[in-house]
């Protein structure tokens, strides 16, 4: 059984420390913040350790010429942060030139909740996937985080890993293969309901729920966000006529869109309904748990909005 007294970070980083050890190559950039796993890499291996301040353009601009050197670099920074604040040189130093660095972005959407706006990826999502070349990863605990070591180390481009700051549970799994980049959790014939990051958590206690009143729900972890597998996606889905895609990020952009633009594409005869965060309730202050329940990411709100598109022709 996985270890599910680590955060997503702590998971992969500690990963990461067993392949540095023996690879002095690969590099780990940070801008003056602090982790459990963080302060054991810095101490065991302070030649492979670089803080570079609160600078995140500066950051990823040595970050690109480190790795165009033929170093592998990692950055450990805020995901609000390393997003917005150095978007530029996302595109600019990493993406043109598609170098292999890895973002290593805690802090996915409202795991800082009370810190506000300033702290809040709510719109990573987004603007990370409309970058040429920059694979996204979402993945739901510690476990999935920690396989994700072998991948981006294997990449052959820019990867972005939004983590989530806390501790969660293990979700039982029998595929992670990166060749498919999700996981049906549950199996279910009414309505599927596909997510992604913390929110498969609540996709299985709303399914859970569900059950209870004789709905049927697939839930499908979907943690490779781009490129999207589109071969193991449909097959995920496959008899299905209801689809419901669950995200704690804003609607514009994020995952829902993304699968409407796969429904699209590909021309596949099923309803979806996208949940996430409105615009209007984009800016707000709370607790993880007072902000889902005002914008209907709640069980019980979760329960009412997927049985009433159950319910609709």
């Amino acid at each position: 059984m996985p270890d599910s007294s680590l955060t997503m970070r702590d998971a992969f980083i500690s990963e990461l420390m067993q392949f540095a050890k023996d690879n002095k190559d690969i590099l780990f950039i940070s801008n003056d913040f602090g982790a459990p796993s963080l302060d054991r890499f810095r101490k065991e291996l302070s030649e492979q350790y670089i803080n570079a301040g609160i600078s995140e353009q500066n950051m990823l601009s040595a970050a690109t010429g480190l790795a165009m050197s033929g170093k592998r670099v990692f950055i450990y920074s805020i995901a609000s942060f390393i997003t917005t604040r150095s978007y530029e040189q996302m595109k600019l130093d990493i993406c043109i030139h598609k170098v292999p660095v890895t973002f290593i972005a805690v802090g996915a959407c409202y795991a800082y909740p009370q810190d506000g706006p300033t702290h809040h990826a709510t719109e990573d999502i987004a603007i990370m996937r409309a970058l040429s070349g920059m694979q996204v990863y979402s993945p739901s605990d510690a476990f999935s985080a920690q396989k994700l070591v072998t991948v981006s180390l294997g990449s052959e481009g820019p990867t972005y890993l939004r983590l989530d700051k806390g501790l969660w549970p293990h979700l039982e799994r029998t595929d992670y293969s990166d060749a498919n980049g999700l996981s049906v959790l549950k199996e279910g014939s009414d309505v599927g309901i596909i997510a992604t990051g913390i929110m498969c958590h609540r996709a299985m206690e709303v399914a859970e729920v569900l059950g209870k009143k004789g709905q049927s729900c697939r839930v499908i972890d979907l943690w490779k966000l781009k490129p999207l597998q589109t071969s193991a996606l449909t097959s995920a889905i496959s008899g299905l006529s209801m689809l419901v895609s669950l995200e704690e990020h804003c609607l514009n952009g994020g995952l829902g869109s993304l699968i409407a633009e796969f429904i699209l594409d590909n021309d596949i005869p099923i309803r979806l309904k996208r949940i996430g965060i409105p615009d209007e309730k984009l800016y707000t202050y709370g607790i993880r748990q007072t902000l889902h329940s005002e914008i209907g990411l709640d069980v019980e709100s979760l329960v009412q909005t997927i049985s009433s598109f159950m319910e609709t022709v």
